[in-house]
């Protein structure tokens, strides 16, 4: 369980990204942050995984949040699953070394994101997108219940983008909480039951349904987007369109 109450947050008094926010994240549900380029995603997310301090207001998590930040490569030459047991050090102590306990649920953690066969790589010598996929399993093995993820599709071809809006379902289904920011509007219509819509105007709060729509996705971006009905299998969804060559809002 993850709520924000009242929250706000700015670099200066004159300068803030947030005021006065508030939604709350309950278990087996997602919600979706979306917004353009600099409008304060990724401070939001990582006030909420509690990497930064709210300046106002307050920020309860039922437990430590499992954090899974955008790839941006590493210099140190660890194994990717050393990094994934870096995820299990709360469960370590200080001044203690992993066990196997440790190393088994690393191990459990990269084959559930599909990437136990990049257990021995080095991390940087790893694309984008399957370093990517390691900071989830890294998340994932903290065996947290509530995960914060700052733009998990960043770097992922569509293969693996859609691999892994299917996993973050399946965690969903077992009864775990995810704060995702995104880029992909049509990704929070796939997974989201409520959104923060972060945009020029201030921010709004509320269900994915009536927010992920037409005008509210156009306004936020400022530029004219359409949701599209399709069938998944028997199950109605919509995805998010924006034509090449779109007049601006």
């Amino acid at each position: 369980m993850l709520e924000l109450r009242g929250a706000g947050f700015g670099y200066s008094p004159q300068n803030w990204v947030f005021k006065d926010l508030s939604f709350s994240v309950p278990p087996g549900t997602v919600t979706a942050v979306l917004g353009p380029n600099g409008s304060g995603k990724t401070t939001l997310v990582r006030c909420a995984a509690g990497m930064l301090a709210v300046r106002e207001g307050a920020v309860r998590r039922s437990e430590t949040a499992g954090y899974v930040p955008q790839a941006r490569g590493s210099t140190f030459g660890y194994p990717a699953l050393d990094m994934v047991v870096m995820g299990r050090a709360r469960h370590i102590g200080v001044f203690r070394s992993p066990g196997s306990r440790d190393r088994a649920a690393a191990l459990h953690a990269m084959d559930r994101v599909g990437i136990a066969a990049l257990a021995d790589r080095l991390f940087p010598t790893l694309s984008g997108g399957e370093q990517q996929l390691v900071l989830i399993a890294r998340a994932i093995a903290g065996g947290s219940r509530l995960l914060v993820l700052d733009e998990p599709s960043t770097g992922l071809d569509l293969k693996n983008q859609v691999r892994v809006l299917q996993l973050l379902r399946e965690l969903v289904r077992t009864g775990m909480s995810l704060l995702v920011s995104t880029h992909h509007p049509d990704h929070a219509l796939f997974l989201a039951d409520s959104v923060v819509l972060m945009g020029a105007e201030g921010v709004v709060t509320g269900p994915a349904g009536p927010l992920l729509a037409d005008a509210q996705l156009s306004a936020l971006y400022g530029v004219r987007v359409s949701t599209l009905n399709y069938d998944d299998a028997g199950t109605p969804r919509r995805t998010v369109v924006t034509p090449f060559g779109a007049d601006k809002v």
